[in-house]
């Protein structure tokens, strides 16, 4: 829930629960910012966790002698102590016209006689939930492009959060500097470019060139791949996941749910399966095989021995039944 809608003056009591760090400071910057577009003389007093001294909200929250507007922010309300809750308590059952006061609250049992009183009070509440599902933090990747009104695949966006992990805040700076350094939609390619040094990036990006046929493209990444320290052996192993994923899909038809695959990757790889057939198919696993033997020490050459299994997987995609 939004604590405030666009060009609307805060409202005078919100709620800002949940661990989730940059979702609370960004909740709680947004009504900051809806109180000085409605007035840029504002006053804003951003209190740290902690840092309330005893009896100091009375102070921080009584009217000005010249009425003016102020914004009021107490961070972690679940370390106040029972005075300092008691004192809020009061001012809620009569606040200042003036004054916008916002609370926040990380969720869970501490301090929750005083967030169950808060919420009597009817405040705008904004949740911050901790993102902890991968598809979750899929979603927030890509709702940061479209704040930015840019676009990120699922499959990139996917691949920037194999790269970077699942820290928010992590996640949020990766996706800042592709919009500062990129034009138009991200895909992997560009993730791959970007992020050349993660192996399961590289290594499963040069895999989806190769079953999607895209032979130049997966010879180039490979190369790039190979030349910035990723092992022969995970590009292999990407090479093996990818195509016994599409002979999985495509042998599934609509009943996917066993796979044990997100939707998203079903539909993916539902893409990528088209023009293969079970020969084809046989013909990449073959290609594989050898290229791993290869790179494991049969060949002198595991970079030809690479090039030259992307090369037979894209014509095999082809392959006539």
């Amino acid at each position: 829930m939004t604590a405030t809608g666009s060009g609307s003056p805060p409202p005078p009591l919100t709620l800002v629960t949940g661990p989730e760090d940059l979702l609370v400071d960004r909740a709680v910057a947004e009504v900051v910012g809806a109180a000085r577009s409605a007035d840029p003389a504002v006053e804003i007093c951003d209190i740290a966790p902690g840092a309330l001294q005893p009896g100091s909200f009375a102070e921080l929250v009584s009217p000005s002698l010249f009425g003016e507007a102020k914004v009021v922010v107490l961070r972690g309300i679940q370390d106040l102590g029972a005075d300092q809750a008691d004192e809020v308590k009061r001012y809620l059952t009569d606040p200042a016209e003036q004054i916008v006061l916002v609370l926040t609250h990380p969720g869970g049992v501490k301090g929750k006689a005083l967030l169950d009183a808060v919420r009597k009070h009817k405040p705008a509440v904004v949740d911050c939930p901790k993102l902890t599902k991968p598809g979750e933090r899929i979603a927030f990747l890509r709702g940061e492009f479209r704040r930015s009104r840019r676009a990120i695949t699922e499959e990139a966006a996917q691949a920037v959060a194999d790269a970077v992990g699942s820290d928010l805040r992590e996640l949020a700076a990766a996706a800042d500097q592709l919009l500062a350094d990129t034009e138009g939609t991200v895909d992997e390619a560009v993730v791959a470019r970007y992020y050349s040094g993660q192996a399961e990036v590289s290594g499963f990006t040069v895999a989806d060139l190769a079953v999607e046929g895209r032979l130049g493209e997966a010879l180039q990444q490979l190369r790039f791949a190979l030349d910035t320290g990723v092992a022969s052996v995970l590009i292999t192993s990407a090479l093996a996941t990818g195509v016994r994923q599409i002979g999985k899909v495509a042998s599934a038809g609509r009943n996917t749910n066993e796979l044990g695959m997100p939707p998203w990757k079903v539909d993916k790889i539902r893409r990528q399966a088209r023009g293969w057939t079970p020969d084809g198919l046989t013909v990449a696993l073959r290609a594989v095989a050898t290229a791993d033997a290869a790179v494991k020490g049969a060949a002198a050459d595991p970079a030809y021995a690479l090039e030259k299994c992307l090369v037979t997987i894209a014509g095999a995609r082809s392959a006539p039944q």
